[in-house]
């Protein structure tokens, strides 16, 4: 217990000098979860219409791409986008590949919530938009996709939620983010055993950086 409240005195002592650096990891956070959420929306769209499409091949690549990504650890995808790539002569920054991996990863979890989405129109309406002159590309966009919106926003909303605390396992690829920050701040002005009882003295300080990570909201509301 004498190490926690040590780690908090310290902390509390040196929030002037630690806040500036955590909003900005806090923005970075912010920023990755916007910026993937609309790769995953996007790709996750075309990935929905692509299974759908009577098109040989279209469906079964996406109902493919769908069903290997969610089987696929986020570390792994990250780690194959920035250091994979970084192998073959593609170097991309760690913000870059944060967003694209994680994208690729909620792109196939979004299809699935569109396509349950606009079947949960009844098909009915696509039948009498088509009977009215509308082309299977205008019922979807006027008719369809409208109507499933009302079932995609609730599944959409609790994926975007789940991302922002995703977004923690992107310093491992040193994106800048709020928990990068943290660690960095730990192991930079903390010493792992600052106060610590003798059984705990060998503290990582990784075990730290949590505690700092929990002190932005409570200090910014």
């Amino acid at each position: 217990m004498s190490g926690f409240i040590r780690f908090w005195e310290i902390l509390i002592a040196k929030l002037p000098v630690f806040a500036p650096y955590l909003l900005k990891g806090a923005l970075v956070t912010i920023k990755i979860t916007g910026a993937t959420s609309i790769v995953a929306v996007l790709l996750g769209l075309a990935l929905a219409l692509m299974q759908r499409t009577r098109v040989p091949g279209v469906a079964l690549f996406a109902a493919a791409y769908i069903e290997v990504m969610r089987s696929v650890p986020v570390l792994t995808t990250l780690f194959v986008v920035y250091f994979g790539l970084a192998s073959v002569g593609i170097q991309l920054p760690s913000f870059v590949a944060a967003v694209l991996g994680l994208g690729m990863l909620g792109a196939a979890y979004m299809a699935e919530i569109i396509r349950a989405g606009i079947e949960a129109v009844h098909h009915g309406q696509r039948e009498a938009a088509v009977s009215l002159g509308m082309t299977p590309a205008q019922a979807m966009r006027f008719i369809l996709l409208p109507q499933a919106l009302r079932v995609i926003i609730a599944p959409t909303t609790n994926y975007t939620i789940g991302l922002l605390k995703d977004t923690a396992i992107v310093s491992t690829v040193a994106a800048p983010e709020l928990l990068f920050a943290a660690k960095t701040l730990v192991s930079q002005t903390i010493p792992a055993d600052a106060g610590l009882p003798p059984d705990r003295g060998n503290l990582s300080r990784h075990e730290l950086a949590p505690g700092a990570r929990r002190a932005l909201p409570a200090r910014s509301g």
